[in-house]
């Protein structure tokens, strides 16, 4: 089993920047890709980027060239820098683990482990 906790989170004005983390705990080596998703009131839950145990990373479309996802298997943790934020970024970010990902990167359904969640809010 594998625990995620989110931080990071916050408001910020449009043009700003945030840094998500989220530390792993628990049977890792089973994390081999990592990602962040996304989820506003009454939306599915929509994938931002996910990296895997080789440094390849997927983003989606919307946050490519402003945000950019990190990982740290010594420290377990899991990142997201975002830059130049928009009021169209403001949700529930999520962190999600599993074992494998491929071409399948966005769809939540192929994530087993998942952290509560850090609000983000773009004003």
């Amino acid at each position: 089993h594998v625990q995620l906790v989110e931080s990071g989170g916050g408001s910020v004005q449009a043009g700003g920047s945030l840094r998500l983390s989220c530390g792993a705990s628990g049977h890792t080596y089973s994390s081999n890709c990592m990602g962040w998703f996304r989820q506003a009131p009454g939306r599915e839950r929509e994938g931002v980027a996910t990296i895997d145990s080789g440094g390849s990373t997927s983003y989606f479309e919307s946050v490519k060239g402003r945000f950019t996802v990190s990982r740290d298997d010594e420290q377990a943790t899991l990142y997201l820098q975002m830059n130049s934020l928009k009021s169209e970024d403001s949700d529930m970010y999520y962190c999600a683990a599993t074992f494998a990902c491929g071409v399948s990167w966005s769809n939540p359904q192929i994530f087993t482990y998942w952290g509560l969640g850090t609000q983000v809010t773009v004003s």
